[in-house]
């Protein structure tokens, strides 16, 4: 099939066969460079421009089949002085004396051919810009039945994402890598729950699909439901071109420990008013559900000797432990008859512990063998070392009857701020909440809602050394998640440091700005030789995504938040946010006959 050249505007028969689209010739497929069904070199037409990212697309006769398609993304450009030998030649060309010729060549990283005929294309073919229904042809665009926009391309052009590639139906999970504060990791974790929130694919499930949120950032994902203050008419447009509307999350609540020495357990939080709930544990569901594995979450714990006694001294405590009032607090009822005095803190709870691993007679029942004193020590030590961070939310002192549970139910997206919390009062949460949610998925027998988790640091939970309660199971998420509609948005600074097994098992990728060091490791080998030198000078707001069904990964650029991302930009939120959340924060909305009582005044 001819192309027509006229203006450097061809003629042609796109890939549909619809005819007469007018598609910007770019140049020609060069003889001096080696092409092959899978890359092939350009050289740009005079006055024309290939850059990095943009789709080109090429044809061939192949006798016996007809024209064949081959399209490609460019992956690197180069320009040089043809005539020129010597680097100094370059100063008697820019003056006149010596006669060369200016070539630009782009680099093609063949993404489809179609029919799938791999013949390498024509030295001299006619190389053109893809454009509409070819371009989505080319990047499989148009094979995705459920697609989402998760961004623009260099050439200002949405770039989606198979959404059969994040809901478990042929893939799931995100990694998303780079470094802390110019990577823009957990913006681009929010705009795609964002994009799949409001971008149709969803359909009648979207009410009752969730996400749960671990922000450990200050407050800056407190405000997901209020308009940015700072979203300008480019951003706005760059919504609309994306087919999304430019508004904050509709649906939010947030979960914050109390306040250190509120005897009421109020949220620990300051810029936040409204939609705001108190999380922690009482004494009793600590010892009933065995939580007690939680405070040991280090990695380094279940390396040492004492990690079969925390399992031992959980069951004692599962067993033996009594409901002492309704706030929580637990009684321990030994094997002799006696109890021990009322724990109504965590402090409490330990001490008991501690004084039975210490006395001789009393050892042996709660360890269940003979266990060395230094074990007992060992692991004793560590309980002590665990009372004052996880005292805020380790309770049995607070008022009864008051909701303290972490729940997905509330709101379409929950966030749980652990940002007050020490390092190890967050990891407990966020093995204990995952898997509460985990085992809720697996009893409800469906994958259908689905759960996005979103957590950032996965290298601190799940680290590629050593083995924790968290780790295994961020494991079993990354492993059996899929069949169960729980889907993981990881977000970390360095791939290389966190289980290999939780990134193999992730059908998304995606790189932000990358350390140079970071940028060489195996674990990025996804990204081409040229992405890995652009990764490490990108801008914030560029992501580097692959996904299975590309062959080559694709640049993208996502909008400027519409929701705040900081306090500081936080607009008032929506009238319909404001009465749903003011709804959820009303301390008389559960008495009876609070609805139906007029005030005397």
């Amino acid at each position: 099939m001819a192309d027509v050249i006229e203006n450097g505007v061809a003629g042609r028969a796109g890939l549909n066969g619809e005819a007469g689209v007018a598609a910007e010739v770019a140049g020609r497929v060069l003889g001096t460079q080696a092409a092959s069904p899978l890359s092939f070199w350009v050289g740009v037409e005079p006055g024309r421009v290939l850059q990095l990212d943009d789709v080109v697309v090429t044809r061939r006769d192949v006798p016996g089949v007809g024209p064949v398609l081959i399209a490609g993304v460019v992956v690197g450009v180069e320009a040089r002085h043809e005539g020129a030998g010597f680097d100094s030649d370059v100063f008697l060309i820019a003056e006149g004396a010596l006669p060369a010729a200016v070539m630009e060549s782009a680099e093609v990283r063949v993404t489809r051919v179609e029919p799938e005929v791999f013949v390498p294309p024509v030295p001299g073919a006619v190389v053109y810009k893809a454009e509409e229904g070819d371009r989505d042809q080319a990047l499989y665009f148009d094979v995705m039945e459920r697609r989402i926009p998760m961004g623009l391309g260099r050439d200002g052009s949405p770039l989606y994402v198979n959404f059969d590639f994040l809901d478990g139906t042929r893939g799931a999970h995100v990694s998303i890598s780079g470094v802390s504060g110019v990577a823009t990791k957990t913006s681009f974790a929010t705009f795609l729950l964002y994009s799949i929130f409001n971008s149709g694919v969803l359909d009648a499930e979207a009410a009752n699909t969730k996400a749960l949120i671990f922000s450990v950032k200050g407050e800056d994902l407190l405000f997901l439901d209020h308009p940015n203050t700072r979203l300008d008419a480019a951003a706005t447009r760059g919504y609309g071109a994306l087919g999304l509307p430019a508004r904050p999350f509709g649906s939010v609540h947030v979960f914050a420990p109390p306040r250190p020495g509120d005897v009421n357990g109020v949220p620990h939080v300051s810029a936040r008013t409204h939609g705001v709930g108190s999380f922690y544990w009482t004494l009793r569901e600590f010892c009933e559900q065995e939580l007690l594995r939680f405070a040991f979450a280090d990695a380094d714990d279940e390396r040492a000797q004492y990690s079969l006694l925390i399992g031992q001294v959980a069951a004692r405590l599962q067993s033996w432990a009594e409901p002492a009032g309704q706030g929580g607090a637990v009684s321990v009822r030994l094997p002799d008859g006696t109890a021990t005095p009322v724990c109504r803190t965590f402090a409490d709870l330990v001490d008991v512990v501690a004084g039975q691993l210490t006395d001789d007679e009393t050892r042996s029942t709660w360890t269940g063998a003979q266990t060395p004193l230094g074990t007992v020590n060992a692991f004793l030590r560590r309980l002590r070392s665990a009372v004052r961070p996880l005292s805020p939310i380790i309770r049995g002192d607070l008022p009864p009857g008051r909701d303290h549970s972490i729940s997905t139910s509330d709101a379409q997206v929950s966030i749980v701020d652990l940002h007050n919390l020490p390092d190890r009062a967050q990891r407990f949460v966020v093995g204990v909440v995952l898997r509460g949610e985990f085992a809720r998925k697996e009893s409800s027998g469906t994958a259908r809602p689905l759960l996005f988790v979103v957590l950032d640091e996965l290298n601190k939970y799940a680290p590629r050394e050593g083995d924790s309660p968290i780790k295994e199971i961020l494991l079993d998420v990354a492993e059996r998640g899929r069949s169960l509609g729980v889907i993981l948005i990881g977000a970390q600074q360095t791939a290389s440091e966190v289980e290999r097994r939780i990134v193999a098992n992730c059908a998304v990728r995606v790189a932000g700005r990358l350390d140079s060091a970071e940028a060489t490791r195996s674990e990025y080998g996804w990204l081409p030789p040229g992405m890995r030198e652009r990764a490490t000078i990108a801008k914030p707001g560029t992501m580097f995504v692959a996904q299975p069904e590309i062959p080559v990964p694709l640049a993208v650029t996502f909008p400027f938040p519409a929701w705040a991302t900081r306090p500081a930009e936080a607009g008032p939120p929506p009238a319909t946010a404001r009465a749903v959340t003011a709804s959820a924060a009303d301390p008389f909305a559960g008495l009876p006959g609070a609805d139906d009582d007029i005030p005397p005044f």
